[in-house]
């Protein structure tokens, strides 16, 4: 089921970097599929994994298992979550940014630029507003805030005026249609695909729950545990390499007396991990994914 759901990218390189204890305790906190979390098990005798996906549909996929733990919430309040379960401290957390393959191939959900659908694109569509309803209530500026900040979109404001024009938008064929003329020739799908990136993260917050997770990973994770992040967003990668490299969300390198740096984590390796040419021709949406690894002091 899971493989229909959403192919896991970089697998192989995650589970390393979890370096995984037979009995420790892990927490995947973006399941989707549970490709990830399914491999965690696999390395699993008594040990327990806290699996969180805010998406309705992704706990169609969860296995009866009694050493997996579900939790159908917004990963932004993981450590609550996990205290509430009764863990103080965790062995390893693995975050994989992206969205699933089931929600981009869903056209009802409004992730896609393939299929004409309500434009949603929220991750739970319990709560929260629309992609649609965002862009009703916000200015010119504002969208092309997002625009420029989420999608890295030239002649932002341009675009963000010819949305202001046609709004409300109601569909994604409605925005794809007022829109895709700014393209630049034979790069249509790549302007496409920015755009609907940047109303996504606006619409999920996807940054600030990206900072609020890391700092409390860091108060969750004990002595030598493992953070595992995969970004597919310039942004979100800089901040996780900022955050390793520093120990705090500023990115300010902080120093004792004696020179030492002062932070509870550092990063494993210096770079990130990228995936190789035949995984990306496997799975072209591992295309512009980045795995960076930490360890708790």
């Amino acid at each position: 089921m899971e493989q229909v759901y959403h192919t896991p990218v970089l697998l192989k390189e995650s589970i390393e970097g979890l370096k995984i204890k037979p009995n420790g305790v892990y927490v995947d906190v973006t399941f989707g599929g549970g490709g990830h979390s399914k491999e965690i098990l696999k390395q699993l005798t008594t040990g327990k994994l806290i699996a969180f996906d805010q998406d309705g549909e992704a706990a169609k996929n969860v296995p009866q298992d009694e050493r997996l733990i579900f939790v159908p919430q917004n990963f932004r309040f993981v450590k609550n979550w996990v205290e509430l379960h009764g863990f103080q401290q965790v062995d390893g957390i693995l975050a994989d940014l992206g969205v699933s393959s089931h929600q981009f191939d869903s056209g009802e959900r409004g992730f896609s630029i393939r299929f004409n659908g309500p434009l949603d694109m929220r991750m739970n569509q319990s709560s929260g507003i629309s992609a649609d309803e965002w862009i009703n209530k916000s200015s010119v500026q504002e969208i092309t805030d997002a625009l420029r900040m989420y999608g890295e979109l030239d002649g932002a404001y341009k675009v963000a005026t010819e949305i202001d024009m046609h709004k409300p938008l109601g569909t994604t064929q409605a925005l794809i249609d007022c829109t895709q003329s700014f393209a630049k020739r034979g790069k249509e799908k790549q302007f496409l695909a920015q755009m609907f990136q940047a109303f996504r993260m606006v619409v999920n917050d996807e940054i600030a729950v990206l900072k609020e997770f890391l700092q409390q990973s860091l108060e969750l994770l004990a002595p030598e545990g493992r953070l595992v992040v995969i970004s597919y967003h310039s942004l979100e990668d800089r901040l996780v390499k900022d955050f390793l490299r520093s120990g705090n969300l500023e990115g300010e390198i902080k120093k004792d007396f004696f020179g030492n740096l002062e932070r509870q984590i550092e990063p494993v390796k210096s770079k990130p991990v990228l995936p190789s040419q035949e995984e990306i021709e496997r799975n072209g949406r591992s295309r512009s994914a980045k795995l960076r690894v930490g360890q708790k002091k």
